[in-house]
């Protein structure tokens, strides 16, 4: 549904994903499935009450203008997601490259794929591995011939709850201020787990030779939430809230609720 307008990519296929007008970037492409499942393993099942994000597209020069690098913070209550983009080379943390991290009072939990997982006390001992997997495909196609959605695995709004959060990180980072990455910190004075997150930033670029001095990424403002109605208040609601949608491209419109 994205405006008609000249194609500015040498490749057709897949990297439409990093154009604005018809991708969303790494959180929005590989991202979902885990967000999805670390909004999952946090048992939330709305969108939050703030978001708030920063990065930017480094490292090199291309047709994308989306971020390659990015960090999006969510608050549910007294649980925190905290969700890391890496677009340049990057080492595993804590055993994981692409997958999610679970952290708790008394250690934590490392799931690096769709069908391990392993739980470690505080000080970094194996305590339990874990395994299987199932194949959604199978579930969805099940769900198609019985016509029940009890047979579903997930209903179709666990989806959209966790796409949302894609998409709200997104518009946070879009109205950032662009700012010198070492400038970044101050943001989060006496936040010590943000402050960590901005530690793994700042070295990720530092390993890939990019000066922190030098570094211009978007510090997104923090955006607050309500969770009920899905859309943003405080004072930035006026300015955000039109970034919840678009106006689309005639035949493919998107209803409002109104419409349905």
């Amino acid at each position: 549904t994205a405006p008609m307008a000249p194609l500015t990519r040498q490749r057709f296929h897949y990297d439409w994903h990093w154009q604005t007008p018809t991708g969303n970037g790494d959180l929005g492409n590989q991202g979902i499935h885990q967000m999805d499942v670390a909004r999952w393993g946090l048992g939330v099942d709305n969108v939050g009450t703030s978001v708030q994000a920063y990065g930017g597209r480094l490292g090199y020069t291309d047709a994308g203008d989306v971020a390659n690098t990015q960090v999006s913070i969510h608050q549910f209550g007294d649980k925190r997601l905290v969700f890391e983009v890496r677009g340049l080379e990057t080492d595993d943390y804590r055993g994981a490259k692409v997958g999610v991290i679970f952290y708790g009072t008394d250690g934590y939990v490392v799931i690096p794929s769709y069908n391990s997982a392993s739980a470690f006390d505080l000080d970094g001992k194996l305590i339990k591995k874990f395994s299987g997997s199932a194949d959604h495909f199978a579930n969805f196609v099940d769900a198609v011939r019985s016509r029940k959605i009890s047979d579903l695995n997930a209903d179709i709004e666990e989806g959209h709850i966790s796409s949302a959060l894609c998409h709200l990180g997104n518009i946070s980072y879009e109205l950032g201020e662009k700012m010198p990455v070492k400038e970044v910190s101050g943001e989060f004075k006496g936040d010590s787990e943000a402050l960590e997150t901005l530690g793994r930033f700042q070295d990720h670029l530092g390993n890939n030779k990019l000066d922190e001095n030098d570094t211009v990424i978007s510090l997104g403002p923090k955006l607050s939430l309500d969770s009920k109605s899905e859309t943003f208040t405080g004072g930035m609601a006026s300015t955000a809230n039109p970034m919840l949608s678009r106006e689309y491209r005639k035949p493919f419109v998107v209803p409002t609720s109104a419409n349905l």
